[in-house]
């Protein structure tokens, strides 16, 4: 690892080493590529059966898998633009495209979710007959395509993107699998209303699914603390580091889906201690916390008490 300091008005600065500027997620572009096409493939597939055998319920995981085909292309691309270097105009390069990626597709499969209610509610009225045999085939299909899309995702879980991928696909297996059970369930008592219902079902799994990854991928939008970095414990570190008496002005936020960077002024009254107190919190906030692009600035406490950023209002 490699820090450097610079004094500027008797504050001393410390940039984390480059080795751990960047956690860029592995390379999923065989995956995306395979996942975004048996997925595309499938779509067609219950979209043509879906009306050949009036299947709401195999319709509407159309819309869903068609959703996930948006998400891998879009998680696919934001991967790769992920990689790409820094610029005089982006100087954090392209990682934030990956948040706006996992915050697009939550947002289409939300509106996709809507499209599936209404149309379930209008199928109770107007129950159609289905043909159950191609429901059944189509939906075991579907298991067999999701379950190995889900399969190729199933490590990277740190990532929003790859963890939203991941989801998605097990719930479409968890789904395709619930319209067979409807499906059978149909052949069997011959009651039509299974249809449409499990279309609702289908729904909500989509809507409980998706709310955490909209939620997550929202909150990082907006600068929030990314999920599994508490900042009082990040504070109570920088606290309780040796001769530190005081941690203002900190701030946690996501550079990308993957890569999590801090600021934070640090009140300290040995200057002669400093140089090893830069790298070893550098260091071990990596470590402990997932947090490579740190940011860190020394003051004394007659520069700490001149500080305007000392108040916690203050941003």
């Amino acid at each position: 690892m490699s820090a450097h300091d610079h004094h500027d008005h008797g504050h001393e600065h410390d940039h984390h080493g480059h080795h751990a500027h960047h956690h860029a997620p592995a390379n999923f572009g065989t995956a995306f590529a395979a996942g975004a096409a048996l997925n595309t493939a499938f779509v067609a597939a219950q979209v043509g059966f879906g009306l050949a055998a009036h299947s709401m319920a195999l319709l509407a995981d159309a819309v869903h898998n068609a959703g996930d085909v948006l998400a891998l292309l879009l998680a696919w691309a934001a991967a790769g633009l992920g990689r790409r270097a820094p610029s005089l105009l982006r100087t954090y390069g392209w990682g934030r495209s990956s948040i706006l990626a996992a915050l697009l597709n939550a947002a289409v499969l939300l509106i996709g979710v809507g499209a599936i209610a209404v149309e379930a509610i209008r199928r109770f009225a107007e129950p159609a007959d289905i043909a159950t045999g191609i429901v059944i085939w189509v939906g075991l299909a579907g298991i067999a395509v999701n379950g190995l899309t889900a399969w190729m995702f199933m490590r990277g879980h740190e990532d929003l993107n790859i963890r939203a991928t991941f989801l998605h696909m097990a719930g479409d297996a968890a789904v395709s699998l619930g319209v067979v059970v409807a499906a059978l369930l149909i052949q069997v008592s011959g009651l039509l209303w299974l249809d449409p219902l499990t279309s609702l079902l289908i729904a909500a799994v989509i809507a409980v699914s998706t709310w955490g990854v909209l939620r997550d991928a929202a909150n990082l939008a907006i600068d929030g603390v990314p999920r599994g970095i508490e900042l009082r414990e990040v504070e109570t570190y920088l606290a309780g580091l040796p001769g530190v008496v005081e941690v203002h002005d900190l701030h946690i936020w996501a550079l990308s889906t993957t890569s999590t960077a801090m600021t934070a002024h640090l009140v300290h009254a040995d200057p002669a201690a400093r140089a090893d107190l830069l790298l070893r919190a550098s260091q071990e906030l990596h470590d402990r916390f997932r947090i490579g692009h740190a940011t860190l600035q020394i003051e004394t406490p007659d520069l700490a008490a001149a500080c305007r950023l000392r108040p916690a209002e203050v941003i």
